[in-house]
């Protein structure tokens, strides 16, 4: 069966990071600690056909790891402890996601590729295994669907299963995977009503 692949990640951050672009003197890079990826059928019903999840440890631009932040933990619920014991090598998660996208593009809310690919590759200093080409945005599909622009742009991927009223099992706002089920409903929600093709996701 022909797939799409939604995917997000989260990334250090630390209480006022973005308001300062992650430059403060105690701020962490903004390097990815955890991938979530879904996989949604394009034929039939459009099914949710399968889910990955990875815990990545992150790294400073010397090798060692970055400790988390306590409110990276409270915005996530990404403990030190599930790093330390399910944390994987930088390169071993990118290539597993890889592995799971089988050649598929994979596509996030915005570009969320930057952090999980091109800054942790750079700050790690390991070829980047995927390319650019290798992603989509999902919100440029969303306008497609008839998303107005206004509403697309004030609509965090956690919020958007919520924005169209769609029931859906609970989900957690900033964990990578739920964050990628949150856009993956909203498209499997459009695909049944036709407003995407299997087409729009080559």
């Amino acid at each position: 069966m022909s797939f799409a692949l939604i995917f997000d990640c989260e990334f250090l951050t630390a209480e006022g990071s973005p308001s300062r672009f992650w430059c403060g003197p105690y701020d962490p890079d903004p390097v990815v600690a955890q991938i979530g990826v879904a996989k949604l059928g394009l034929s039939e019903d459009f099914p949710l056909l399968d889910t990955l999840r990875l815990y990545v440890t992150p790294r400073d631009r010397h090798g060692a790891p970055w400790q988390l932040d306590p409110f990276f933990s409270r915005l996530t619920g990404i403990t030190q402890e599930q790093v330390d014991t399910e944390g994987l090598p930088l390169a071993e998660a990118l290539a597993r996601t890889r592995d799971f996208a089988e050649g598929k593009r994979l596509w996030s809310w915005g570009k969320d590729e930057f952090n999980m690919v091109a800054i942790s590759c750079y700050v790690e200093g390991i070829p980047a295994p995927l390319p650019a080409s290798r992603f989509g945005n999902a919100c440029d599909l969303l306008l497609k669907a008839g998303m107005p622009y206004e509403d697309l742009r004030q609509t965090r991927s956690d919020r958007l299963a919520d924005y169209y009223k769609l029931d859906h099992p609970p989900l957690r706002g900033h964990d990578a995977l739920d964050d990628a089920l949150s856009v993956t409903y909203v498209l499997q929600h459009h695909l049944r009503a036709n407003r995407l093709s299997a087409r729009d996701f080559a």
